[in-house]
């Protein structure tokens, strides 16, 4: 009890540590959780503000090339000098054209010099050159397409807004270059319009040309005469892709996204700074936190609380266990009184039949029917010892049961007179079987003692007078749910044994069962006989259940799983049964107790068997190893030091020496727990006709194996 307090303390101790612990593990597992979660939004994010500006760059982009190619086929089929005597005409319609579109800021024609024929700005068009700038001289040698020019500021006297270009290359009929159509486009106008959508802080867009040049921007960027500084490498410009950057423009690191424009040397990107993000995921975390530290807080305080209390519990406890264990004490040395004075008076009964019979066997003269007698009153007297052993494992449940197939209804028809006798002749009882056999696969032995067992407890009950009604019936399965077995095919066999006695006060089922409980005054009972119908309901696969209500009686209901009728039914052999003889066949016999050892050696050699003994089981598997066709089959006590003979079996079949085996034992917990895993089992104390037709019974036909020796027993 001090162990489990301390463990208990301990526990409360551990649990404090672990109500941080565990809301901290948790909190950083949530976080990292958290933490990714919000870089995904932000990258769904930045995808969907990617796909709006990708959308309207497109547009855009489209219609200015639309306007280049109406602008085109307008001057066609003109001459430079049908275009400048024309200049007024076509002045208004460029006019008229890049009024419409918001996004250019004019649109101009130039001719192979690079001199202004007509402008939709200006009129008449200035009589100046520009075949310095990046939108004429880009096809002055090759067809460079739509091409797009940096951002640009515009020439003296000029001072107007900020511009890049986007420009086609004119030609003849035979491919001959004859100057450049070429659009002005606003900055200002993809700015806007960014910053409209990137109202969430720390957006960011911006719109380049492959080389990574910026053409707009947001944030907006302070701009030069020359060409900014690149936001991004060069290699980010043909591909569509998610990256974290650091701009060299405003020197604040982001998560960004590219994508192309087709058609046209231009991609577009929206991105999130990483501190919004950051900021994102921070206010998620400090939500959780508003309610995780006070929870976590009080989570501590009440351990606390509670260890405190727990040890203040302990201590007085403990000085209420001090009064109750001198109690108990008593109580225990009361119930093992009664249990071993029992016990002692029956086995000094059988002794003095033994002691008296041996005695008389000693004298001279004896005559043979006498000598007999005493010889059969040994015999039998062993027999009852060896039921009163079987009872006791049975009451701790670790009797070695040996089943067999009977009909459980037969079987109450038989025991009816013996219980009748034991329950008296005031009590009436009453038999119920069904016509039909029901057959059970269990100790039939331990099947009669239940029976008793339960008859004697309802006895007690009515105080000697009463009716007992015992019935037999075939249930498909168990009343309760809580079986852990399954269901077997046939279903189960319930014995029912009912008294209209006191009955059972409710609180008591659940102590019924245990051994030495018992609600009879002392002397006249010690609680062991429903343990003992409980233990052998458990090894038989079935269960036992009670009903009662206080003042009409009790009913006891025993379930065992039913089976199919057997080929040999029960009782085909006798209990003094012909020792069958040995013709030869060659037995090593494993026992570490010497006396039992040489006593069945010696009793198998005088029928005739060869026999070996060894006293342990190594020895046993190098003579198995060794020579294992000498012997017909082993014959081993099951409990001896270091290895068992359930061990030593299960050796043998996993080495495939093909050789039958035979176990023996008066109790093993080993096979109460497991069983005998296929083997053929034999129960001590048992007799030399019983040894020798389990010996028959695995090895049918004597293999005459064994070398021609004397039949004396060999001791290794």
């Amino acid at each position: 009890m001090q162990t489990a307090q301390r463990k208990s303390l301990i526990m409360l101790r551990w649990m404090m540590v672990a109500s941080l612990a565990l809301p901290v593990a948790l909190f950083l597992v949530a976080a990292y959780v958290s933490y990714g979660s919000t870089c995904e939004e932000a990258d769904r994010d930045i995808r969907r503000s990617l796909d709006v500006v990708h959308e309207h760059a497109e547009k855009v982009f489209e219609t200015i090339d639309r306007s280049l190619s109406e602008i085109d086929e307008i001057v066609r089929d003109l001459s430079d000098a049908e275009i400048k005597a024309r200049e007024q005409a076509l002045h208004g319609r460029l006019r008229q054209l890049s009024d419409t579109l918001p996004q250019m800021k004019s649109a101009w024609v130039f001719d192979v010099q690079g001199r202004p024929l007509v402008s939709s700005m200006i009129y008449p068009a200035p009589d100046m050159i520009f075949a310095d700038r990046d939108y004429f001289s880009a096809h002055v040698t090759t067809n460079a397409g739509s091409f797009v020019g940096a951002a640009l500021t515009p020439r003296p006297p000029d001072h107007g807004a900020a511009f890049f270009s986007v420009s086609r290359r004119r030609q003849s009929a035979d491919g001959r270059f004859t100057g450049v159509i070429q659009a002005s486009v606003l900055p200002d106008y993809f700015e806007h319009f960014y910053a409209r959508i990137g109202r969430a802080p720390g957006s960011y867009f911006a719109l380049r040309r492959f080389d990574g040049l910026v053409l707009a921007r947001f944030p907006a960027a302070q701009r030069s005469a020359g060409p900014p500084p690149d936001d991004v490498p060069a290699a980010a410009a043909d591909t569509e892709q998610l990256v974290t950057e650091t701009s060299p423009i405003d020197g604040l690191e982001r998560r960004v996204g590219y994508q192309r424009l087709a058609g046209f040397p231009v991609y577009v990107s929206a991105g999130l700074e990483t501190a919004t993000i950051r900021d994102r995921w921070l206010g998620t975390m400090g939500r959780h936190l508003i309610f995780g530290i006070p929870a976590t807080a009080l989570l501590v305080v009440f351990l606390a609380m509670a260890r405190r209390r727990t040890e203040r519990f302990y201590i007085e406890a403990a000085r209420r266990l001090e009064a109750e264990d001198a109690l108990r004490h008593g109580q225990r040395m009361e119930a093992l009184g009664q249990l071993t004075g029992g016990v002692a008076h029956d086995f000094n009964n059988l002794l003095t039949v033994i002691r008296a019979s041996a005695d008389l066997l000693r004298r001279a003269n004896l005559p043979e029917e006498r000598r007999l007698r005493y010889i059969d009153a040994i015999s039998d007297t062993v027999a009852r010892a060896s039921k009163l052993t079987s009872q006791l494992l049975a009451f701790a449940r670790r009797q070695t049961l040996k089943p067999e197939v009977f009909d459980i209804s037969r079987s109450v028809v038989t025991l009816r007179d013996m219980v009748k006798t034991l329950v008296g002749s005031r009590i009436e009882i009453v038999t119920s079987v069904p016509d039909e056999p029901c057959y059970v696969n269990a100790d039939a032995g331990q099947f009669e003692t239940a029976l008793i067992n339960m008859a004697v407890n309802a006895r007690d009950a009515m105080a000697g007078q009463g009716q007992l009604v015992i019935s037999v019936t075939a249930a498909p399965d168990l009343p309760t749910p809580a079986a852990p077995q399954e269901r077997p095919p046939l279903g189960y066999v319930a014995l029912a044994v009912q008294d209209t006695g006191i009955g059972i006060p409710q609180q008591q089922f659940s102590r019924i069962f245990e051994p030495f409980f018992t609600t009879k005054t002392i002397g006249q009972g010690t609680g062991l006989g429903l343990s003992q119908v409980f233990g052998f309901a458990k090894q038989s696969g079935g269960e036992i259940g009670v009903t009662s209500e206080l003042g009409k009686g009790t009913t006891f209901t025993l379930y065992l799983p039913r089976v199919a009728p057997a080929e040999q039914p029960r009782g085909d052999a006798g209990g003094h049964a012909v020792p069958i003889g040995g013709r030869g066949m060659a037995v090593l016999v494993v026992e570490d107790n010497i006396d039992v050892g040489r006593s069945a050696t010696e009793a198998l050699a005088e029928l005739g068997y060869l026999t070996t003994l060894v006293d342990n089981a190594r020895d046993a598997l190098e003579e198995l190893i060794d020579g294992g066709s000498r012997f017909d089959v082993v014959f081993t006590d099951v409990v001896m030091p270091g290895m068992t003979g359930l061990e030593l079996a299960e050796e043998i079949r996993r080495l495939e020496l093909n050789i039958p085996i035979v176990l023996a034992s008066g109790y093993s917990h080993v096979l109460a727990q497991q069983g005998t895993n296929g083997f053929e089992l034999l129960r001590k104390p048992y007799s030399i006709e019983e040894l020798s037709r389990v010996l028959h019974k695995v090895v049918p036909v004597p293999l005459h194996r064994a070398p021609p020796v004397a039949p004396s027993s060999e001791m290794r």
